[in-house]
């Protein structure tokens, strides 16, 4: 299946929508279930960092690791999930619309390990095309009215 891809036109330099999109301490302030993000090592953001997310799944704070897989600011970043049952893959990209205007992409794809062989087909990509696009508002609004 393709990845579930969202775009939306946010009025903010592509400098300051990728540093806000692409920080896991902000996460919880925009993404849907996340209570808690950072990476293993925040002054080396770049390729083979560890990024680490608490999302609170029914009920309870269940913690994943991605590793960075491109870093290139201010236009592309992505993630790839590398322990536990739903793995997600994620890339951002930021496209420069003019000095104050900026484009923003995110598409996300998921593999499923163990019981997320079934949970990713049945739950987590129905829920995910749900929440993107309400999760993309808000950071849209974070980062307009930041």
């Amino acid at each position: 299946m393709p990845p579930i891809t969202v775009t939306t036109d946010i009025d903010r330099p592509a400098p300051d929508v990728f540093t806000y999109a692409t920080d896991p301490t902000r996460f919880h302030e925009w993404q849907s279930g996340v209570v808690d993000g950072h990476l293993e090592s925040p002054d080396d953001p770049g390729p083979g960092a560890i990024c680490r997310t608490t999302r609170r799944i029914g009920g309870a704070d269940r913690t994943s690791t991605s590793e960075i897989s491109h870093f290139n600011p201010p236009t592309a970043w992505g993630v790839r999930g590398i322990d536990g049952p739903i793995r997600a893959t994620v890339d951002v990209t930021v496209e420069p619309l003019g000095p104050h205007r900026s484009r923003l992409t995110i598409a996300v794809d998921f593999e499923g390990h163990g019981i997320g062989r079934l949970l990713v087909p049945l739950l987590v990509r129905r829920e995910a095309r749900k929440e993107m696009p309400a999760n993309l508002a808000k950071l849209k609004q974070h980062v307009e009215n930041g």
